[in-house]
């Protein structure tokens, strides 16, 4: 399995080739940019959308705020997770990186001697985002199409073949999923317990939302119910 997409006639190195050429054509500026999306800003921005998702979950409130954040908690503990699989997945393919098999790559980084299949990024990116999708849709979609961009930086940035790249997707979203049930088994109580808690309720809800209760809006002019009852009273 070594000398997997070995052969320049493969469509794994065909596509490589198509997509890294890209940068070399691009100005020094553009591939100093992919270089650092690719390797720590994208993943970086994906922590930061979790954290959004987890502002507005908090700040809305509802019954199901406990089993939300439970879910958000869940997609960073699912990344850690599938990167652990991915250790004997690398050993056992052994697939070297594309620059060293393949001439003419324009190399945005440097450094990387492990082994190429799967991709951690994409790996990582993409447990994070179909983890935002569990808790909330609209934040997934964001969180997925990130990933897809991630996972598009690795090849132009000519570390990873698309095929590493495709296989983190599906070990990111595999372990997301198949251990989501169990995961969430776990997860909800203690979120639900912290939800009652004193101490640790901030991190479900915001300040005034109560579990089972909203905040009544305050429209300026209006009288309370119990305001009229105590004139009532006085006329009475």
């Amino acid at each position: 399995m070594a000398g997997l997409a070995e052969s320049g006639s493969n469509p794994d190195v065909e596509l490589l080739y198509d997509i890294n050429g890209l940068a070399k054509d691009a100005p020094r500026w553009f591939d100093r940019g992919v270089e650092f999306l690719g390797e720590f800003g994208l993943l970086i921005a994906m922590v930061l959308l979790v954290l959004w998702c987890w502002w507005a979950v908090r700040r809305r409130g509802g019954e199901d705020a406990a089993a939300s954040v439970a879910a958000l908690v869940w997609a960073p503990l699912a990344a850690g997770i599938a990167v652990l699989v991915n250790v004997p997945i690398r050993g056992f393919v052994e697939r070297r990186r594309p620059f060293l098999d393949h001439q003419g790559l324009d190399v945005l980084v440097d450094g990387k001697t492990d082994f190429s299949f799967v991709s951690d990024h994409a790996t990582i990116a993409m447990a994070m985002g179909v983890g935002l999708f569990v808790a909330n849709r609209k934040f997934g979609v964001a969180g997925i199409l990130l990933a897809f961009v991630e996972g598009y930086c690795r090849v132009l940035m000519g570390v990873h073949y698309p095929t590493d790249v495709v296989g983190g997707f599906a070990l990111g979203t595999a372990v997301v999923l198949l251990l989501s049930p169990l995961a969430m088994a776990l997860l909800t109580p203690v979120m639900k317990a912290a939800e009652g808690s004193g101490r640790a309720s901030w991190l479900i809800r915001g300040r005034g939302r109560a579990a089972g209760t909203e905040q009544q809006a305050v429209i300026p002019g209006a009288r309370s119910e119990s305001a009229d009852a105590a004139e009532r009273d006085l006329a009475a």
